[in-house]
Formats: structure tokens, sequence, C-alpha cells
């Protein structure tokens, strides 16, 4: 596996008539560098895809499938992971076509924001990720009991 990098930031994209969606040049040569262009794309509970570089994912997968099969939240997850996982390899002008079934999961119409999340990507529709983050910055403000310990002890 390549060393790994770090993906952040916010990318507004269109996604074409067939699918297709451009990486930002600005991930390419690392995308390039660490899995050679090869991506899977997969679901996330938000209603957004995720996608990873694939050694990235293999790494996941692996970590999925030892969930206790006998656990009903566990065995949900990695249908839904695992199942709806598709590889999109980088064509020579950078770009990866996202399946219809995993468009239609995440309601993707052609304006999307892809956003950096440190070992991989999440890719909303616009829309949909311009009301999250609305309700994301209110739910911020709020006392929360259930911040994690780990975010408790964070200084920005």
């Amino acid at each position: 596996m390549g060393e790994t990098h770090l993906f952040r930031g916010v990318n507004i994209l269109s996604l074409d008539t067939k699918g297709r969606m451009a990486m930002p040049t600005r991930y390419r040569e690392a995308l390039e560098t660490s899995c050679g262009g090869k991506l899977v794309a997969t679901v996330d509970p938000d209603h957004c895809l995720l996608i990873y570089p694939y050694p990235e994912w293999q790494e996941i997968e692996r970590k999925l499938v030892r969930l206790p099969s006998f656990n009903k939240q566990s065995r949900g997850l990695l249908r839904m992971l695992v199942g709806h996982a598709t590889e999109c390899d980088m064509d020579g002008n950078g770009r990866i076509l996202i399946s219809a079934p995993l468009r239609d999961f995440a309601s993707l119409t052609k304006r999307t924001v892809l956003i950096g999340q440190g070992n991989r990507f999440e890719l909303w529709d616009e829309q949909l990720w311009n009301e999250n983050c609305e309700k994301w910055l209110e739910d911020a403000h709020m006392d929360n009991p259930d911040l994690p310990p780990e975010l408790e002890s964070l200084s920005l």
C-alpha cells in the first residue's frame, strides 16, 4: 500500500449525463500514487456516498466482514456498505463513473459536493448538503450530552 494521503476541502462538482464526475485536480496525483486511481464508492446511512481509495476500502471491508454475524446492526451495516460497494476507476481525464444505483441512493443530481474526509471522500447532492450544513451548525451549538470524550477535549 502506498503512503497515506489526507483529503480535505469542499468541492462543488457536476455530474455529466452519464454519471461521471471529474475528481478535482488537487487530489488526482495523490490518488494515482496511493491507489493507481482505483476507488470504491459505497453508501452512507446519511444518504451520501463514501468514496475510498482502494487500499483504504480493503481495510474497512476486512473490519466489516469480521463483525459478529449474529448481531442485527452488524449484518445491516455489512449489507449496506459491502453490498453497495462499487469499484470506480479514474479514467485518463481524472473522471470516475458513479453507478445509477449509487446516484439514486444519494439523490444525486447534476450539482454535487465532494468533501475530503481524511482517508476518504463524501459525495453529496448539493441541495441535500446545504440543508444538512444548516442542521449540523445548529446541532454544534447545542449542549450535547452524547458528545464523545475525544471531542470534549479537542481544542479548535
